[in-house]
């Protein structure tokens, strides 16, 4: 109900931004309970309201809800334990879609809760009435006022609410479109934001699988929620040697599915959420028709009136058309053949999506090495659609970035205790087009001091460092590199643009497959070996470091000294952030698997050179990522004269690359490069803002700093936890039992 407010009353932000109540587990129990209470009134309410069949509602939605509250009151007790070192974000603004609305929500509002923040729930426009109970049990249950919002509007509503100033996180699940601009408007804010976008996940059945687990796996895959899930196996990959008979059983199994309101207990197949979405399910079939695909349709027993759609399967498209390679959100499923397991690794791959796959055979090895090899954040093997609140789910590419569940999906709600929330001055965005575009050329050189008086001295040819090599840069340019202390030009560096970071970034990516491959015994070796030649040459850095910032060669020495150990630290946790066994209740394994990000382009402070460029550096390449790394604008000499420790360090050419020159061009070029990604950006208001603004386009993930400065002397803001999670990302893998005893 609308509320009053007077002098002596609060505004709404007051009561969201107010002191964060603590909430104990045993409040999470009570809503539990409570939930269980209703639980029959929630089915019918979704049903009514979604169209999905009281049959999944009943026996999926509200037992899934039940489970993640159950499983973060847990969490809320073994917070300040488990979480030590993390605190919560603040208000959070959850943004849910109209497909699952009381669970996706329920994914958004327990782990937010759970770490301590409040939150504002803004549900999908078409399905709000779910979210509404939802709110009346909460003060039933005895949750405080404003720990739990929940406004209702248009999706023009869920962007203001995101851009609101006093909001300090996102959590979205909705369409790749709205993703990018909720991306684009929180960009260079201080927000944190998660994604959990659209998917094409590919089925891949092997001539080695149970056809007939296979079919019904399908069954669940495709035509749960009538396909518009984000998950759906929407295409379907199968063996050449099985194709015709698995394709006749899927046929055979089809016409046995039983389509019409989804209150009716016996039904498999309900409405789709309006007519607007049958259209678009049409037109996309339609343009398969066009193009010479086969299309197999049921529609014996489709009611006459209402957004019905039939379940449908589509053959004899080519990998590069639209229903191939677009998100349907219908029930409709794609088929294509294959020959070898590298030819469904390839086509399950050729995607921009990255949210789920699932892997059918009954050869354990072909299956983990297909599911470590497909780009996916959730791979099921022999099964699909499988979910808890133990194991977390979100995509990569443009399927976003982010967890929900887990103990991966809790640092979604929280920061580093020694963080405080960045708020910069927003700039208008049309400034973002321009940022870094700037070509200006480096000033005419004006000679620099020299060590002897009257005696010319051999300069030092600083060059970049790309795939292993030295080399000038494209532009035949270099730029001055002055004293802090009386501005003499020190030295001249590579003048590095666009060409020499697509170089650097086709090194990387070439080097990528067999930099992991290396396994993470051999990169910490190898980082061993790093931080050992580094101190080798230890003076020298020192006296480099203390000429160009003036500093005292002491504090220049305990610069390289950290350095160096910071190498053994990353050397260290090569090994020993791989991943666990989730506790999911299935009868089998759910592996949650840390795998490297990939490609990341990282721009480096002006503030400790060597440490800041090392301590970044390290984090990436110790987890299997390769980088393409801009060193300090105002200071880069330490860094490119590291070129000789990585080459007499058995470091592979490609996995470090080194570019200098104009920051914000170079920063430009990263963030806007399809093939890296994740940009770690560490530098200025505005160049923060433009990296999170310019990821949109392909959804790379970043980390910024807003254009707050870190002590990275310290272990804790030098190489935290935080690090790690930026540099890798979770997969995880369900392998379901079932051979001997049933799950």
């Amino acid at each position: 109900n609308p509320c009053e407010y007077g002098e002596d009353k609060p505004t709404p932000t007051q009561i969201v931004t107010g002191p964060i109540v603590l909430f104990l587990s045993a409040s999470f129990v009570s809503l539990a309970r409570t939930i269980q209470k209703h639980q029959r009134l929630f089915s019918v309410i979704e049903t009514l309201d979604n169209g999905k069949t009281i049959r999944e509602t009943r026996d999926f939605d509200i037992p899934t809800v039940v489970r993640h509250v159950y499983h973060h009151a847990g969490w809320a007790e073994l917070r300040d334990s488990e979480m030590n070192g993390w605190s919560p974000l603040g208000v959070v603004a959850a943004i849910v879609p109209w497909n699952f609305p009381l669970m996706l929500l329920i994914w958004k509002v327990c782990p937010a809760l759970a770490m301590g923040n409040t939150v504002v729930l803004k549900p999908a426009t078409l399905t709000r009435l779910s979210s509404l109970l939802f709110a009346e049990i909460c003060a039933e249950a005895g949750l405080p006022p404003g720990v739990l919002n929940v406004v209702t509007g248009s999706g023009e509503l869920g962007s203001l609410l995101a851009q609101h100033p006093d909001v300090d996180k996102v959590a979205f699940t909705g369409s790749t479109e709205v993703g990018r601009v909720l991306r684009r408007v929180t960009a260079g804010s201080g927000k944190a934001l998660s994604l959990e976008l659209g998917g094409k996940s590919p089925f891949i059945v092997f001539d080695s699988a149970d056809l007939d687990s296979a079919v019904e796996g399908l069954v669940d895959a495709i035509w749960f929620n009538q396909g518009q899930v984000c998950s759906a196996g929407s295409v379907l990959l199968a063996q050449e040697s099985i194709w015709e008979i698995l394709i006749m059983r899927l046929k055979t199994r089809m016409f046995k599915l039983h389509l019409g309101s989804g209150i009716e207990k016996s039904v498999d197949m309900g409405p789709l959420v309006d007519e607007t979405q049958k259209n678009t399910v049409e037109n996309m079939v339609a343009e398969a028709r066009v193009e010479g695909a086969q299309v197999y349709q049921i529609w014996e027993g489709l009611p006459s009136s209402g957004p019905y759609y039939p379940p449908t399967l589509i053959t004899g498209l080519s990998t590069t058309s639209r229903c191939v390679m677009e998100e349907i959100f219908g029930p409709v499923l794609v088929a294509l053949p294959f020959r070898t397991a590298k030819e469904a690794i390839a086509l399950g791959n050729n995607t921009r999506y990255g949210l789920s796959a699932s892997v059918w055979t009954e050869n354990v090895s072909l299956a983990f090495e297909v599911a470590s090899s497909l780009q996916a954040g959730t791979v099921w093997i022999n099964a699909h659609n499988l979910f808890d609140a133990a194991s977390g789910f979100g995509g990569v590419k443009e399927s976003g970035y982010g967890r929900d569940g887990g103990k991966e999906g809790l640092f979604e709600f929280v920061r580093p205790t020694w963080a405080v929330r960045a708020k910069p001055m927003l700039q208008a965005e049309g400034n973002l087009e321009k940022f870094g575009s700037s070509c200006d050329k480096p000033p005419v050189p004006t000679g620099k001091n020299q060590e002897v008086s009257g005696t010319p001295s051999v300069d030092r040819s600083y060059k970049l460092y790309i795939g292993g090599v030295q080399c000038r840069p494209d532009s035949g340019y270099s730029r001055p590199v002055v004293s802090a202390s009386d501005g003499s030009v020190l030295a001249y560096v590579p003048d590095g643009g666009r060409k020499d970071i697509r170089n650097a970034v086709e090194s990387a990516n070439k080097a990528l497959s067999g930099w992991q491959k290396k396994g993470p015994h051999v990169r910490a070796q190898i980082l061993y070996y790093l931080a050992e030649n580094l101190e080798q040459r230890a003076a020298e850095f020192s006296h480099a470091l203390s000429m160009q910032s003036s500093m005292p060669v002491e504090e220049a020495q305990k610069e390289v000294d950290l350095s160096v150990a910071r190498l053994f630290h990353w050397a260290a946790l090569c090994d020993k952030f791989g991943g666990t066994i989730q506790e999911t209740p299935i009868h089998g394994f759910t592996l949650c698997c840390r795998e490297p990000v990939g490609v990341i382009g990282i721009i480096c402070p002006d503030e400790k050179p060597l440490l800041s460029f090392i301590s970044l550096m390290g984090a990436a390449i110790a987890r299997g990522n390769t980088t393409v790394m801009v060193p300090s604008g105002k200071n880069p000499l330490p860094a490119l004269a590291l070129y000789q420790v990585l080459d007499t360090s058995d470091l592979p050419g490609g996995v470090v690359n080194i570019v200098c020159g104009e920051v914000d061009q170079l920063t430009r070029h990263l963030t806007l490069h399809s093939n890296i990604q994740s940009v770690w950006y560490f530098g200025t208001e505005e160049g923060s803002r433009f990296v999170e603004w310019g990821s949109a386009e392909n959804l790379k993930r970043t980390w910024v700093n807003n254009g707050v400065t870190r002590d990275w002397n310290s272990a804790t803001q030098g190489c935290g936890e935080e690090f790690l999670l930026h540099a890798t990302q979770c997969k995880n893998v369900w392998m379901p039992g079932g051979e001997i005893f049933a799950n």
